[in-house]
């Protein structure tokens, strides 16, 4: 059986590592690299020179995780807002 983490080796900071994640985490580096205009040895530069405590694959999740939940509770508020928006001048 395949394993679903996938280690893939990348530049960080001038330096090669290699980085052991999930399929769908990759794709969500991709997709934020990709929006934010930056390769992916970028962004997980970013991450690294950001990270507080934890190993690099960790710090990954833990963003992509972050990114797409500020996404999702974003996109619900502006739904709530559309679909029910506050009364003005009521009273």
């Amino acid at each position: 059986m395949k394993s679903p983490v996938v280690k893939r080796s990348i530049v960080v900071a001038g330096h090669k590592t290699s980085v052991s994640l999930e399929e769908a985490f990759w794709n969500g580096m991709k997709e934020i690299s990709g929006l934010r205009g930056m390769t992916l040895s970028e962004l997980v530069g970013e991450i690294d020179n950001n990270r507080q405590q934890g190993n690099l694959s960790s710090a990954i999740r833990l963003f992509v995780l972050d990114y797409f939940r500020t996404r999702a509770t974003s996109v619900a508020r502006h739904d709530s807002v559309e679909h029910f928006p506050a009364q003005v001048g009521s009273g």
